[in-house]
């Protein structure tokens, strides 16, 4: 008879799994584009509600009807851009060629970095542009704006933004005349457009291997031990195997990506989207907004990062926006 096997329990999913170096994410990897803009944007999650869309997509069971889904709205206030970050390419990656910093920064920015004394100098730009020939890449070093959002803190979250485009010039060019300006984020995306939303999930705690891996709690019989795994590995080797067992220990708050959630709306009339008294455990949404199909990682509050689509579908959902339900009761 062949001998009975029974696979391990529960998922690993993720591993290592622990806490997130900040509490919002830094991006490593952006699709290419052959497009001169910003590949990527910064907004607040604000709350989730649901929304009557009307649905063209075809050779779909719902195609031209009005359905009602889950939705998450975002609070999009402006970017600062305060800064042009200058890469040079070496046998090591990408090493840090200097900042072009603007004129006029906010005064909130002290509040995250060490701001410099002295600010969008001439020879600053005249050195960089003498050095465009050995620079690999330019980016936008822009910093949040959370006095206009629903928060109600002060202290701006200060990121930098990669510029589509193969040529360095067309991306200096761009980056220069952005400088010291703001950034909306209906320059950055557009309504039906594909984002990937990476963010820092909730924070859990130390939780336990029941919770953290999903295995089976045991009978009331197993040796005073129900939400326990049953052995912790062979007699040989005599060790625990590291990365092997599901232990107890981490869970939540950890960088998380989600890939493509479908813009349903960008608006700038957050009257729309406001209930009475502001969105639970939130506040008002002041500026402009993103309604996102389905859920985004993290919790209420929390800077989630909007990224262009790394692997978008083929073929994408076509839903127009007609009301956000605001009462619970609708």
């Amino acid at each position: 008879m062949a001998k009975h096997f029974k696979p391990r329990k529960g998922s690993r999913a993720y591993w290592p799994k622990k806490r997130a170096a900040r509490i919002y994410p830094n991006i490593k990897t952006y699709p290419e584009s052959e497009k001169v803009i910003p590949l990527s944007f910064a907004a607040y999650k604000a709350g989730m509600s649901r929304a009557i869309v009307f649905d063209s997509t075809k050779n779909r069971p719902t195609s031209g009807h009005e359905i009602v889904r889950p939705v998450t709205i975002m609070d999009c206030p402006p970017l600062s851009v305060c800064g042009i970050k200058l890469y040079r390419s070496t046998a090591y990656g990408l090493k840090d060629a200097g900042i072009v910093w603007a004129d006029g920064l906010a005064k909130d920015l002290y509040r995250k970095t060490n701001t410099p004394k002295k600010t969008g100098s001439k020879l600053a730009m005249e050195k960089a542009e003498k050095a465009l020939d050995s620079l690999s890449d330019v980016r936008l070093l822009v910093h949040t704006r959370p006095r206009e959002s629903g928060i109600g803190k002060k202290r701006p979250e200060l990121f930098e933004i990669p510029i589509g485009g193969k040529d360095v010039r067309e991306r200096w060019e761009y980056a220069k005349s952005r400088l010291g300006s703001e950034l909306r984020v209906s320059d950055v995306f557009a309504d039906g457009e594909m984002v990937d939303a990476v963010g820092v999930s909730k924070g859990k705690g130390y939780q336990g291997p029941v919770k953290r891996f999903g295995v089976k709690v045991r009978s009331r019989k197993n040796k005073k031990k129900m939400r326990h795994v049953g052995s912790l590995g062979p007699q040989n080797p005599a060790r625990v195997i590291p990365a092997k067992l599901a232990m107890p220990g981490q869970l939540g708050f950890q960088t998380r990506t989600e890939y493509n959630k479908n813009i349903i709306k960008i608006g700038d009339k957050p009257a729309d989207v406001n209930p009475l008294g502001g969105l639970p455990n939130y506040g008002v949404v002041r500026a402009g907004y993103i309604v996102i199909e389905g859920s985004v990682p993290g919790p209420k509050k929390r800077l989630v990062m909007l990224r262009k689509a790394m692997r978008p579908p083929r073929e994408r959902g076509q839903l127009e926006l007609r009301k956000v339900l605001l009462d619970p009761q609708q």
